[in-house]
């Protein structure tokens, strides 16, 4: 017996039920979920004895199959094999169809598609059981299925939220960006005594944002651009802070009027 397998201790042991079997399960103090190799062998009936020396024959089943103590209901504290349950889908790649009988080999299917996954969860979750999963449970019209399913819709509205704003965000940066490399230019070619003054500008800019956020959420795009392109258009100009001082008050009145469609409020 290695070091390894002699410093392995359990710290926490569970029966598992897995379609009508019981399987003995710890989890070690290197915090591992081990399977007993024999339940596993006694629930599909083939030999212990043969699948121990295959384990013992393959280079990654052998580091993770370790003598283990574990509590039986008889005989007290006995050491047993017990395999790490990440190499659990490996070792049952290793078993045949054919090498079973004919009744077992649908058992065999089922270990091989869900035993880990359920040894795992007894441990996480405290799930007990692998004869019902998740989306059986989630059929029934139970209380604490209508609960979960409500939970699920609100995380994924959430989720969806979140990805618009993220989006948003990004796309306003990159707006602002642009502002301010226009804000070089129009300094240098402008004359600021026709157009309107910085704060009048920021007027301008905040309505236009309040409108192509409230439409955003409607459309899930970046809307910034629509918007700007249809106050140029209206006023023939290519940046808002080209707008004609005489023309200040239309804009904000043409801005304000679009926004109150959208969101029944207005900008100020």
């Amino acid at each position: 017996m290695s070091e390894e397998s002699r410093s392995l201790q359990p710290v926490e042991q569970k029966i598992v039920e897995f379609y009508g079997d019981e399987l003995v399960a710890v989890r070690a103090n290197d915090n591992h979920i081990y399977v007993s190799l024999r339940h596993l062998c006694q629930a599909l009936g083939i030999d212990v004895q043969a699948q121990t020396r295959r384990c013992r024959r393959h280079t990654i089943l052998d580091k993770g199959l370790h003598q283990v103590p574990i509590m039986t209901p008889n005989r007290g504290e006995q050491q047993a094999y017990m395999l790490r349950v990440d190499l659990v889908p490996l070792f049952l790649s290793g078993i045949s169809a054919k090498a079973v009988n004919p009744d077992v080999r649908p058992k065999l299917l089922h270990f091989q598609e869900e035993a880990a996954k359920v040894l795992w969860e007894a441990f996480q979750e405290g799930r007990l059981t692998g004869s019902m999963n998740i989306d059986e449970l989630l059929a029934t019209d139970s209380p604490a299925a209508q609960a979960y399913r409500m939970a699920a819709a609100i995380m994924k509205m959430a989720h969806q939220q979140m990805l618009l704003e993220a989006q948003l965000e990004t796309h306003t940066a990159q707006l602002v960006d642009h502002e301010k490399r226009l804000e070089q230019i129009e300094e240098q070619l402008g004359d600021p005594g026709r157009h309107i003054t910085p704060s009048q500008a920021m007027q301008i800019s905040q309505a236009v944002k309040a409108i192509a956020m409230e439409m955003s959420k409607r459309s899930g795009r970046n809307e910034y651009g629509g918007v700007y392109g249809e106050l140029y258009r209206k006023f023939e100009i290519t940046s808002y802070k080209l707008l004609p001082a005489s023309k200040f008050e239309e804009a904000m009145a043409f801005l304000n009027e679009w926004y109150q469609s959208l969101s029944g409020k207005t900008l100020f």
